[in-house]
């Protein structure tokens, strides 16, 4: 029997700690943690750590802080990495020893004795023959009090699950529907290893039953696993969750995403300087759609369109543009004091951070905003624009030489001739009378003289378009303005003096 729609909903997000957290784990958290927050109920988290060889403590450390960092506080869960009876799947035994015993009193499970070599070589017949790899049941009819003496002689045995036959699961996908499937196509399963460790379809669904679960939203490649846990939890009568199986979360190339794109975990993401919101909002629509789309949304927003009934079937493409254009949303709506937050967290933003005047932070964040993106981009502008000594770049030394000296100079003395508070359309409006420049071809090389940056027309930046140059200019005092406007005039000078020797 599965949960129903009326009862409190409670999700849970339960990652196995055997690698850093990924866009695609990441998604199906924030999935289950905005289907919680929608319905007003609860988002829990559990550690399935039972793969004793590459389950690592460092790794549920740095899951804790991932999802914190996203924002998905968990309402109960583990409070550390230290492994507890509570949260922790190997520390639960006492949980799972009664069900094993019910399992085998009533024939519902037992003890299988073969080897991994003989499972080897069953699998590759069958494979050969064009037939499923599954079981063949060789254990099956053991006499129960010989499988006990077997195992007390010390005989290696797993405890396999008795599908019964004959039989077809039937059950209601959250996202793809009514499923059906015969249980002569799925083979008896393990639900012990050898090792006294249960295994994964074992404790993953008994522990939805015992902790309350009524709703689990998990990857696509789950999907077989559902009958047979369904039929697992109905043997020991306890109440299997909803199941809801998301389309897979795919790359570029249509690979999909994993452990192994080590690009695409969260932490080299956090490195790179992505906000979590900008994380959040990029993964709430990848396979899901609004209804009306909040645009750049926090994660209460998030989860109010939250409805699995729009989640689609298809592959989620992860399109990096797309986290991109999210970053730079984002970006927009930060706060002046919430932009230095983010920039003081990266090694590269605190370089940006202790460049500009405090006091000139606010009209800095003003004029730059649309063209941040990482914490490198806010660095290029502060120290450009608040240096001692201007670095130009190639395309801002080739807008100075197709522009020429004589327009720097038109541009200094026009500068010099402003009354006191004459602003910059005052100044440009007088550069374009004494040069007969007008748009691109007035304000181009007045950005490359004051900035040594030049990131508009054909130049290969991610910005096609830099800061607008009337904000720019209300950064600098009167005596910066000409200091710039000099030192243009002594690089316009210098490219000449070369372009004679040449």
């Amino acid at each position: 029997m599965q949960k129903q729609d009326r009862e409190p909903i409670r999700t849970r997000f339960a990652p196995s700690p055997t690698g850093r957290l990924h866009l695609g784990n990441a998604r199906t958290a924030l999935f289950n943690a905005l289907l919680a927050r929608h319905a007003g109920g609860e988002f829990l988290l559990r550690i399935e750590d039972t793969d004793r060889e590459r389950s690592r403590r460092e790794y549920v450390a740095a899951l804790l802080e991932d999802l914190r960092w996203l924002g998905l506080a968990w309402d109960h869960g583990p409070s550390g990495a230290e492994p507890d009876p509570d949260w922790f799947q190997s520390r639960r035994e006492a949980h799972y020893a009664p069900l094993y015993a019910r399992l085998l009193a009533t024939g519902a499970a037992y003890w299988c004795f073969c080897t991994e070599a003989r499972l080897a070589r069953l699998r590759q017949r069958q494979r050969a023959a064009g037939r499923p790899p599954r079981y063949d049941g060789a254990c099956a009819r053991l006499d129960a009090a010989d499988a006990e003496r077997r195992r007390a002689a010390g005989e290696p045995a797993v405890l396999r699950f008795r599908v019964p036959a004959g039989r077809r699961v039937r059950f209601e996908d959250l996202v793809r529907g009514p499923q059906e499937v015969d249980t002569d196509t799925l083979g008896d399963f393990v639900v012990r290893r050898a090792d006294g460790t249960p295994a994964f379809l074992f404790a993953n669904a008994v522990d939805d039953a015992l902790m309350g679960i009524t709703h689990v939203l998990r990857g696509e490649d789950h999907l077989s696993n559902t009958p047979r846990q369904l039929l697992l939890l109905a043997a020991v009568g306890l109440e299997a969750p909803r199941y809801g199986h998301l389309p897979l979360l795919v790359d570029a190339a249509g690979r999909p995403l994993s452990k192994r794109l080590g690009s695409l975990s969260l932490d080299a993401l956090r490195a790179r300087g992505y906000l979590p919101a900008a994380l959040c909002n990029h993964l709430a629509r990848l396979g899901h759609a609004y209804a009306e789309d909040p645009g750049p949304a926090d994660l209460e927003a998030l989860a109010r369109g939250f409805d699995p009934a729009r989640i689609g079937r298809a592959p989620a493409r992860h399109d990096p543009a797309r986290l991109d254009a999210w970053q730079k949303a984002v970006l927009e709506r930060l706060d002046p004091g919430a932009v230095r937050a983010w920039l003081a967290g990266h090694p590269e933003g605190r370089r940006a951070v202790e460049r500009v005047p405090r006091a000139r932070w606010p009209d800095f964040v003003a004029a730059v905003r649309g063209n941040l993106r990482f914490p490198e981009d806010a660095v290029r502008w502060a120290e450009n624009l608040f240096a001692e000594a201007i670095a130009y770049d190639a395309y801002a030394l080739d807008a100075l030489r197709a522009a020429g000296c004589d327009f720097l100079d038109a541009a200094a003395e026009a500068l010099s001739a402003l009354p006191p508070g004459a602003g910059f359309r005052d100044w440009t409006g007088r550069v374009a009378e004494r040069t007969g420049r007008r748009g691109r071809w007035l304000f181009q090389p007045l950005r490359a003289a004051l900035t040594g940056i030049q990131v508009s027309g054909a130049s290969p930046g991610y910005w096609r378009q830099g800061p607008e140059l009337g904000r720019l200019w209300s950064l600098w005092e009167r005596g910066e303005l000409d200091r710039r406007l000099e030192a243009a005039r002594a690089a316009c000078r210098h490219l000449d003096a070369m372009r004679e020797r040449t």
